[in-house]
């Protein structure tokens, strides 16, 4: 196919692939822009279910082993900076 076209382009081997990488960029285009965004919402990429909480059958769906952790974070969560006391000397 591709020699097909090759012999069929008009000029010298530079127009050839002159040509040649035009018919490249325009094909790239049409799929990116036209078939790509029609096909899109046909895929079923989008179609993700993530729950949090509990899953479908009603069973706690946690971190396996995480029965016992402590609720209270070892750092805080509004700031990077460490607390006073914990800042090593200078």
């Amino acid at each position: 196919m591709y020699a097909w076209i090759w012999r069929k382009l008009p000029g010298a081997v530079w127009s050839k692939l002159t040509l040649s990488l035009a018919l490249v960029a325009a094909t790239g285009a049409l799929l990116w822009y036209v078939v790509f965004p029609w096909a899109t919402p046909l895929l079923p990429f989008d179609d993700v279910q993530v729950e949090s909480g509990t899953g479908q059958d009603g069973s706690e769906t946690g971190i396996p082993g995480d029965e016992g952790a402590p609720e209270e974070l070892p750092y805080s969560t509004e700031s990077n900076e460490p607390h006073p006391s914990e800042r090593p000397s200078r």
